[in-house]
């Protein structure tokens, strides 16, 4: 029980060391991994089609 009870301890004394981000960082992040999540979603999508059509071709 008691190395349940130093693990909360160290875990909370970890925490209290973060560096949190700051709120323009946080939200300037967010919008990064968005932006980047679209551009893949359409890369991923367009090779897809490609790769559907080509198929198609072969097969027909």
């Amino acid at each position: 029980m008691k190395k349940i009870f130093n693990y909360f301890i160290e875990s909370k004394n970890e925490l209290l060391k973060v560096v949190w981000p700051d709120r323009k960082t946080t939200v300037n992040m967010t919008i990064a991994v968005a932006i980047i999540s679209i551009i893949v979603a359409v890369f991923l999508g367009v090779v897809d089609y490609g790769l559907t059509k080509g198929l198609a071709l072969i097969l027909q």
